[in-house]
């Protein structure tokens, strides 16, 4: 044998050559996964981004108005367009979503009214809170694996789940507790139906019960003249409230109320009761419609305190007086609630029947129901609500009443010597105009909580109301009588129902409220 076959055999030059070329399968498998792994994350990426944009969009459509439902499943395929750069299924690049059009829990794009997903039956446009946006699934088709028998991603998909979180800005720190809500009730949101017009007797500090008024946390200043200015300021200088998780602010019941009677001109001892260390005003209305008196040399301004005139309003009966009227009335309270407070036949919530022939017949002449319907060329109704018969006297400050003489808030109305009452503002600080476009210094939004089911003694943090709603401020907080003749004492505010609260020109509200809206993921 050759020294040359000797020394091959002998050779171990490319043993390893063979371990290499099996070895070979296993590293470009581990290449392949590792690059169409990272296309496989970055189409799940697309995808997830697709759907988190899309439920965003959908839940800012969620107003609780009609076609909610359809305006987000709308808002959700159609408003934004994504595109995929690693989907290679041929189906394009644009990241789909199937359109639907009923408001439920089924589908690509499925509604739900609490945030946990646990409430069922029937949802509506008013019910939808969340959504959760499904994309359709799409596939990305590897390159090199297959080398492992692994030929594509299979189909991937996304959701995201949604909702939008809303403040309510420009409004006073108040909270009533929910006339409506039973005793020993556990349910949070149990529902007040407020009726337009009723009106209601709310007592401050009167801890958790039915009808209590209180105060929320408005994060501005501290202490009464924080609280003070807060509610009395014509520019809201507090934080927002959020619609949802307020927090409530305990003492200075009654203290404060003094700020909210600026609203009809009524100045505690001569002051202004408006703290002037923040920089705002406390303007009245301009309509300052009340049942208190004041003595005028002028009669333009007032030279004391408003007080109760000598002959007031006060009804013995639960019916409209036919006689012994008095010489003024502001807006009476409901006959149920007009009597001494012994004899008041309604809780909380009135029933929206309230002495419309006295009232008139007092401050315009008009001696019966249609002396006073025409007289108002028709534009108040049988069953017209104070806020309606408000507004009608802004616009009309004076007319020819039923005696031929001019009435109205435009005209002092003098009731014995000096003494007058005054529908506009009489201590020389100008009122401001309630307008659609404008402040409404009688009109204000109140958060309504279920005091009983929170258990709500004192500061308490992450409430959410049950609704926002907008009332009236129809008479100033005072003592009126006493003993067993005591009408209404200084810690109880009178309000009627106006609505809802709403923001700007769609919602129940005047400009005044302001909603902010921001949509944000949950999961």
């Amino acid at each position: 044998m050759s020294a040359r076959r000797k020394s091959l055999l002998r050779s171990t030059s490319g043993a390893v050559a063979p371990t290499v070329a099996l070895s070979l399968f296993g590293l470009v498998a581990v290449g392949g996964i590792a690059f169409d792994y990272a296309r496989m994350a970055s189409l799940d990426s697309e995808l997830q981004t697709a759907a988190d944009q899309a439920a965003l969009a959908a839940a800012t459509q969620l107003d609780g108005k009609s076609n909610a439902c359809s305006r987000a499943a709308s808002a959700a395929s159609a408003l934004i367009t994504n595109n995929t750069r690693f989907a290679n299924d041929h189906g394009g690049f644009a990241v789909t979503i199937a359109n639907e059009t009923a408001c439920d829990r089924t589908g690509f794009i499925k509604f739900y009214k609490n945030k946990d997903r646990s409430d069922t039956g029937t949802l509506t446009d008013a019910d939808a809170n969340f959504v959760e946006v499904t994309v359709n699934s799409r596939t990305a088709y590897f390159a090199l694996t297959p080398i492992v028998s692994a030929l594509s991603s299979g189909p991937l998909s996304a959701k995201a789940y949604a909702g939008v979180g809303s403040a309510i800005c420009k409004v006073p720190p108040v909270m009533m507790c929910n006339p409506d809500e039973p005793t020993g009730n556990t349910n949070e949101s149990y529902a007040f139906n407020a009726v337009r017009g009723d009106g209601l007797k709310l007592i401050t500090g009167n801890a958790d019960a039915p009808g209590n008024f209180g105060w929320l946390d408005s994060v501005f200043q501290n202490g009464a003249n924080g609280l003070a200015a807060a509610l009395g300021y014509d520019t809201i200088q507090a934080d927002c409230q959020t619609v949802d998780g307020v927090s409530t602010k305990t003492g200075m019941s009654t203290s404060v109320l003094d700020a909210l009677n600026t609203r009809f001109d009524v100045y505690a001892n001569g002051n202004s009761t408006c703290p002037s260390q923040y920089g705002g005003t406390c303007s009245p209305s301009s309509n300052t419609r009340k049942d208190l008196v004041c003595n005028s040399n002028d009669g333009l301004t007032c030279n004391n305190n408003f007080g109760v005139s000598s002959n007031p309003y006060r009804p013995t009966t639960v019916a409209a007086l036919t006689s012994s009227y008095p010489d003024i009335m502001g807006y009476p309270r409901d006959l149920c609630h007009a009597v001494p407070q012994g004899s008041q036949t309604c809780g909380i919530v009135g029933n929206a029947t309230w002495d419309r022939d006295a009232y008139f017949r007092v401050n315009y002449g008009w001696t019966s129901q249609a002396a006073w319907i025409a007289g108002t060329n028709n534009a108040l109704g049988p069953t017209a609500t104070r806020y309606e018969v408000y507004n009608w006297e802004v616009a009309h400050p004076s007319v020819i009443g039923g005696d031929n003489k001019s009435h109205g808030i435009g005209v002092p109305h003098v009731t014995n010597g000096k003494e007058t009452g005054f529908g506009i503002p009489a201590n020389n600080i100008a009122g401001i105009t309630p307008s659609s476009a404008g402040v409404d210094r009688r009109r204000i939004s109140v958060a309504v909580l279920n005091c009983n089911a929170l258990n709500l003694h004192g500061k308490t943090t992450g409430i959410d109301p049950v609704k926002w709603l907008d009332v009236f401020l129809v008479e100033p907080a005072f003592a009126r009588g006493k003993g067993n003749n005591t009408y209404t004492d200084k810690k109880e505010v009178y309000v009627e129902v106006i609505g809802d609260t709403g923001s700007g020109a769609n919602g129940a509200s005047n400009p005044q409220v302001i909603e902010r809206s921001v949509p944000y993921l949950i999961e």
